[in-house]
């Protein structure tokens, strides 16, 4: 995976800017002059098919056989080099990854009344020759190679430990595809490719037995290139950048972010089911992520966000309410995901009068629009991108890496276990002011990732109010947003008064509504200098859908830039959060029962208070070194658990 590793890192940090650009209504088409000869690295995305015949054998022998599908996604590197004639030879490496689903990743699961065995596929990889035909800016090419797959395998016996194996399956590659070369430096493809790896045999501690006599792998990708031009290429360019699109209608952004954390033993009374370990500990998430964005027509844009996600949060995402790290979400990967985050279309109907200058982001091309304008989005993406926006905390990517404070902890807003939903909004913005509503879709029940699909019977429903002022010559806004959600939920109390279901919530879910409300103050004091404060609330009744078990919160801090000290691109965070729940919710915990991220199995309630400090040390413009102090007092409100320090690093890069 180091490779892996390497090859993801070369695609997704590269550092360089994109330029924000004027357009005229209608941008003449771009006539592409590209050259095939020349190193190229790029990223695909897929849909792949397996099919495999398997065995286990444990004294009871069963034999079976399946299928397994879903997205993919991954990244690439070759050579190619064209000849006089037309033709054109080289070769290509590659890794895929399967998406977040698990259900995806299950190449086979046997059982027999002893043992359990499942068999999940991490990742694929090839290393291929190519060869093909180029007329123009068009390429037809064969590829075959040699292919391998990560493979882990598990077996739960009916009692003791589950035994894991890491394999790795050789095996071949072949296939077909298409490319065209749409801009100088820039190519996409679609291609076919047919993978057949050996069979595998894994004997577990156990004395189980697991065979498997086949394994085919069949994926269909399109594929994104850029040529990587070094001096003493024909085709160098020195003042090319390596992320320039060479197009005005279309931008690519990228960023790369690593997190570790860890925290020193901490004192415990008891510990339950949710609980952080008393014990040390330290875990590590990644995340790579592209931001393909591109214009359709006048006021029309498209948004691509395709992301690889790997690792685990502290204690796999639970003991907190205010969980200390944004990038761990409530599924773990010990290799990267592919998920598609963000895939949505906006229009932009602009009113005339007085223009303003949007700036060129990951999520926004750069532009003029009017400032009286109406936008609309309709897609995938996450609510809170347009919802609770705050200039000085709100991205766990940049600055401060606590649930409580980049986010409002009571928002329980609409969301998948990788934070992202199904919606549509509407934003009506003037100088003065902006006005936003919402539909989403939500989960079906509690921490899922699939969603209710009755639209208008379930759903999310919010609306927020931006006003923007000047205090004292600096500039500041208040958001106020009220929220319904109106989903399949349990009730707390209702658990709680029927002994007969042992706290099983579930068994209580029915369409219900649950309603909040936040309130967000950012004020810029100096040039340097910003303070922010949220107030949310929800009313505490029903389990938590989709965010974290909180149902008041209160959060605030400041954001200074380092100019006094000659480092104007650094920044220091200092900021806290109470959280408190309902007392329904107190007496369900009481009682032993479990939320999404907190449960120890008894309660000594009390407040959570969390404390984070940190400095982001500003290595150039891309690449930003944060190190971050979190102090948790009563976590997952539990005086008798706690405090625990935690201690984080976060090396982020962006283009």
């Amino acid at each position: 995976m180091r490779t892996a590793a390497a090859i993801a890192s070369g695609v997704l940090a590269f550092p360089a800017a994109v330029h924000a650009a004027d357009l005229p209504l209608k941008a003449p088409a771009l006539k592409a002059v590209y050259d095939w000869t020349g190193l190229y690295i790029g990223a695909h995305a897929g849909y792949s098919r397996g099919s495999s015949s398997f065995a286990l054998n444990d004294g009871t022998a069963i034999n079976g056989s399946g299928v397994f599908s879903g997205m993919i996604g991954g990244v690439q590197a070759g050579y190619n080099y064209r000849l006089n004639s037309g033709w054109l030879v080289g070769v290509e490496g590659d890794f895929s990854f399967p998406n977040y689903i698990t259900s995806n990743s299950i190449v086979s699961f046997l059982a027999t009344p002893a043992n359990t065995v499942i068999q999940q596929w991490d990742y694929t990889a090839s290393l291929r020759g190519r060869v093909g035909y180029t007329s123009g800016p068009w390429l037809v090419y064969a590829t075959g190679g040699f292919a391998w797959m990560g493979e882990r395998y598990f077996d739960t016996p009916a009692a003791g430990d589950v035994p894991k194996i890491l394999n790795t399956r050789p095996g071949w590659i072949a296939g077909a595809g298409i490319e065209y070369g749409f801009a100088p430096h820039w190519s996409a493809r679609l291609e076919y490719l047919y993978s057949r790896f050996d069979g595998a045999n894994v004997a577990f501690s156990t004395g189980a037995q697991y065979t498997s006599s086949s394994l085919d792998f069949q994926s269909i990708r399109l594929g994104l290139n850029r040529k990587v031009d070094w001096p003493g290429m024909p085709s160098y360019n020195p003042k090319s950048s390596l992320i320039d699109t060479e197009s005005d209608r279309w931008e690519i952004h990228g960023q790369s972010t690593y997190l570790p954390q860890g925290y020193p033993s901490f004192p415990a009374l008891y510990s339950g089911t949710n609980s952080l370990s008393p014990s040390t500990q330290a875990k590590a998430t990644w995340s790579n992520s592209l931001f393909l964005n591109a214009r359709l027509w006048n006021g029309g844009e498209v948004y691509y966000n395709p992301e690889l996600l790997q690792g685990f949060g502290l204690n796999d995402t639970v003991g907190a309410a205010g969980f200390p790290n944004g990038e761990a979400q409530k599924s773990n990967f010990p290799y990267p995901h592919y998920n598609t985050s963000r895939l949505f279309v906006r229009q932009t109907f602009g009113f005339g009068g007085e223009q303003e200058e949007l700036a060129s982001g990951q999520l926004q091309l750069g532009q003029k629009v009017d400032v009286s304008r109406l936008t609309v989005q309709a897609g995938k993406f996450a609510v809170i991108d347009v919802f609770d926006g705050n200039a000085f905390a709100k991205d766990t990517r940049k600055d401060f890496m606590n649930w409580s404070l980049w986010a409002p902890g009571a928002f329980d807003y609409s969301a998948d276990k990788v934070g992202l939903t199904y919606g549509v909004t509407a934003e009506l913005n003037q100088k003065q002011w902006a006005l936003r509503g919402g539909y989403f879709l939500m989960v079906a029940e509690s921490n899922s990732n699939h969603f209710d699909t009755r639209v208008g019977e379930r759903g999310q429903y919010a609306i927020e109010l931006e006003t923007r002022f000047s205090l004292l010559g600096q500039p500041g806004k208040l958001r106020t947003m009220g929220w319904v959600d109106s989903a399949n939920m349990g009730s707390f109390r209702e658990t709680l008064d029927n002994p007969a279901l042992n706290l099983d919530i579930a068994q209580t879910r029915r369409g219900r509504l649950k309603v909040g409300y936040v309130v967000n103050l950012e004020q810029a004091i100096t040039e340097d200098i910003g303070l922010f404060g949220r107030w949310s609330w929800n009313d505490g009744k029903t389990e938590t859908l989709a965010f974290t078990d909180i149902n008041s919160s209160l959060a605030g801090g400041l954001s200074i830039k380092g100019t006094k000290w000659g480092r104007p691109d650094d920044v220091v965070g200092i900021g806290g959060a109470v959280n408190a729940i309902s007392q329904d919710y107190r007496d369900f915990l009481a009682a032993g029962g479990l939320g999404v991220l907190i449960g120890d199995g008894a309660l000594n309630y009390r407040k959570e208070r969390i404390l984070e400090a940190y400095y982001a040390y500003s290595v150039n413009k891309n690449v930003t070194l944060t190190a971050d102090y979190q102090l948790i007092t009563n976590p997952a409100y539990n005086a008798d658990r706690g405090p625990v320090s935690i201690f984080s690093g976060r090396l982020h890069a962006e283009f």
